[in-house]
């Protein structure tokens, strides 16, 4: 009886594992290096990491303007599209790892497929 309760609890943690952002840090430092930015990156931290998403089309049901553009990486447009924020995200672990930040005409210059976080 205990294993069953046991394996039955382990079973709702599993399934309401909030996802992990990597580095937080590093969002912060974006927030500090774009300060008219800041709270909208702050609002798009508390969504995530309390999200529930199981696949790129959960999440593109709730950020219609996400875009997936190879190796895991998505594409949010923050600000109401005056930024971009690239990330890259593995469903099955439930793991965000910031990649790139910036606005569009810096957005226009990188690769989103290669980009790494360079403080």
């Amino acid at each position: 009886m205990y294993s069953k309760i046991k394996t039955y609890i382990c079973s709702l943690i599993v399934n309401f594992i909030m996802f992990n952002i990597i580095a937080r840090k590093t969002l912060l430092a974006y927030c500090v290096m774009y300060p008219q930015a800041s709270n909208a990156l702050r609002e798009w931290y508390e969504e995530m990491i309390n999200a529930e998403f199981n696949s790129f089309q959960e999440l593109k049901a709730v950020f219609a303007k996400a875009s997936l553009v190879g190796d895991d990486r998505v594409v949010f447009n923050i600000m109401g599209n005056h930024y971009r924020l690239v990330v890259r995200i593995v469903f099955d672990y439930k793991t965000i790892q910031i990649k790139w930040f910036g606005n569009h005409s810096e957005y226009d210059k990188v690769d989103v497929k290669s980009i790494k976080y360079k403080p």
